[in-house]
């Protein structure tokens, strides 16, 4: 399947293919749902879409996932090294690994926007140093570097039946309401790491703070204040996704397929928690198997409709 991605995007090069390769085993192995969703892609959009995927969750693995006594330096000096080869790797100066050298072909491709990857990096260096956000503005620019941009360097590949720039703001919009999301799902998790991803004052609105958040994490338990705070930051996720959602029908029609799969499967785990009464210190809310194939397989009969009624290469970019 891969060599037929490759091929259908004008990928010949031989170390080129190894590189994207390595991106999609990244984005199938971490990404289920997000992998899933790229199946729905016409094949000559996959290794665009892997290479960006790859790129932020190698360099969020960095922040997330440290190694004891790693060679490579602290996850600060490493995030160092990734900013300098990314920087070389856009100018055109080769990097060892392989990982540039796909996004360095995607984005020459797709003319994305260079500083989309300096924002991304700057929430990742966030994440070393700040454990907490008095506020929604304060989050805002952590999810602008995390999520915002990522809808918008996807932007390109995915395309658009008009002006790109109308698009964005519900690409931005779909790439936080998955953040949202994982903020939610994933509270438990964090707080393991010394890290809340959720607005202080709101919490306070609610009576709820770090160690009310820590009590409920040991004993595994959502308790009545904490299910309001968390009910009220699942309300803003929902306003989100029906935000981005009807700006999907801006998208080319070939793309709209995965991204309509992405969002309905993502915004479920939101349904996941609330059913579950916010018990997200029990356990990780996740879509079954079953449930993600019955939503991928029902629109694969629009994405293989779509691509019939349009030219779906012409969204290939051959880098200059």
């Amino acid at each position: 399947m891969i060599r037929t991605e490759l091929d259908a995007a004008g990928i010949r090069d031989a170390r080129l293919r190894e590189a994207y390769q390595r991106c999609r085993e990244l984005n199938a192995r971490h990404g289920r749902t997000f992998f899933l969703a790229t199946r729905l892609l016409a094949p000559a959009q996959r290794p665009a879409i892997h290479a960006l995927y790859g790129f932020a969750r190698w360099a969020d693995d960095i922040v997330d996932e440290p190694l004891i006594d790693d060679p490579a330096g602290t996850p600060a000096q490493r995030l160092g090294a990734v900013t300098k080869d990314l920087h070389e790797c856009l100018s055109g100066t080769p990097v060892e690994d392989p990982i540039f050298a796909a996004l360095a072909d995607t984005a020459a491709r797709y003319e994305i926007d260079h500083v989309l990857f300096d924002e991304f990096l700057d929430s990742m260096r966030m994440d070393l140093t700040v454990t907490d956000y008095p506020d929604r503005a304060a989050l805002d620019r952590y999810v602008r570097g995390s999520a915002d941009v990522i809808g918008l360097q996807v932007l390109p590949v995915l395309g658009t039946v008009g002006d790109r720039a109308d698009a964005a703001p519900y690409a931005a919009a779909l790439g936080k309401a998955f953040q949202l999301t994982n903020f939610l799902r994933d509270i438990a998790e964090d707080l393991d790491r010394g890290r809340v991803y959720l607005p202080a004052d709101e919490l306070a609105a609610h009576d709820v703070d770090r160690t009310r958040l820590q009590w409920c994490r040991s004993r595994r338990r959502t308790d009545a204040k904490v299910r309001s705070a968390l009910a009220a930051q699942h309300a803003i996720a929902r306003d989100w996704y029906r935000y981005a959602q009807s700006g999907i029908a801006q998208l080319h029609p070939v793309s709209r397929p995965c991204v309509t799969t992405a969002a309905v499967l993502y915004s479920e785990i939101l349904d996941r928690i609330e059913e579950s009464e916010f018990a997200v210190f029990t356990a990780r809310a996740t879509v079954g198997n079953a449930r993600r194939t019955r939503v991928a397989s029902s629109a694969l009969a629009r994405a293989l409709w779509a691509r019939r009624g349009s030219r779906a290469r012409a969204l290939t970019k051959t880098a200059g």
